[in-house]
């Protein structure tokens, strides 16, 4: 994935990976207002509960994605637009980790995934920044899990294949640190419905890959940044890092996302508006 996000600060290893925010999909987008507020450093999560079945919400997900129009006819020149709040642990020079202040991150990203991007984020050193276009020789995206709307369109819409290709993806990615596949697939599926904009059918096949998943819970009552309660699935690595992924318990809509390390809040983020617009920088 292109880096964009800690270029001059250090994550925890087990983060090291897939950085957050990447540029990443979100198979439930709709053209929608969410708001985020952070919570607090140290807060501690809610433990999963076993009583509601991960793939019957997994499922029940998917059914939601599919039914998902996208935002009109999608053009190759265009770019995916979004606006989000968000609040990650940083580490800087190798000192202790520091959750840092709620702020606001803006980015476009090209539909065809050739043409710069644009950044635009609450952070010294984020503001107004190009993300340059990284290809081969022949134009084609040089990252294996390349999430432009066009390279998200070519992805499996058979949820066997789909799981296939996580596992694939993570299993070119050599952890040392974070030994668990089963755990680093989540992840890549949680950086797959955060940021940018997936087709129906694929999201319907990754929500239902994820729910093939070993070791994916349910909590039941999550409150997301914004105060609203959702319920969440879950994942947590055999290092204690867990991701809580939160979603609206009638519409099933994303709501954010929560990652903890050992019960403790380590990072979250909720988007505010997805659009599709002409050119980067512009604001629907």
């Amino acid at each position: 994935m292109t880096e964009i996000r800690y270029q001059d600060e250090k994550r925890a290893s087990r983060r090291k990976i897939w950085l957050r925010p990447a540029l990443t999909a979100g198979a439930v987008a709709t053209v929608a207002a969410l708001t985020f507020v952070a919570l607090p450093s140290g807060e501690r999560g809610t433990s999963a509960a076993p009583g509601r079945s991960a793939v019957t919400l997994l499922q029940n997900i998917a059914f939601a994605a599919e039914r998902t129009q996208p935002p009109g006819d999608v053009r190759d020149d265009q770019f995916v637009y979004i606006k989000s709040r968000v609040a990650y642990t940083s580490y800087v020079n190798g000192g202790p980790g520091k959750l840092e202040p709620v702020h606001d991150r803006e980015i476009w990203l090209s539909v065809d995934g050739i043409r710069d991007g644009l950044l635009e984020e609450d952070k010294e050193h984020l503001r107004h920044q190009v993300l340059k276009y990284s290809g081969d020789l022949l134009g084609k995206p040089t990252a294996p899990s390349a999430t432009s709307y066009r390279e998200l369109s070519k992805l499996p819409t058979d949820p066997d294949k789909m799981l296939a290709w996580l596992y694939e993806t993570v299993g070119k990615q050599v952890d040392n640190e974070q030994p668990d596949k089963d755990y680093r697939a989540f992840v890549l599926f949680g950086d797959l419905i955060r940021e940018t904009l997936m087709p129906p059918k694929v999201g319907g096949a990754l929500y239902r890959a994820a729910a093939k998943i070993p070791g994916v819970e349910v909590v039941p009552d999550v409150q997301d940044t914004a105060g609203r309660t959702g319920i969440a699935v879950t994942r947590t690595g055999a290092d204690g890092a867990e991701e809580q992924l939160i979603f609206d318990k009638e519409t099933y809509t994303f709501l954010g996302e929560r990652s903890l390390d050992d019960g403790e809040q380590t990072g979250s983020s909720s988007v505010m508006e997805r659009a599709v617009v002409d050119r980067a920088g512009e604001r629907p």
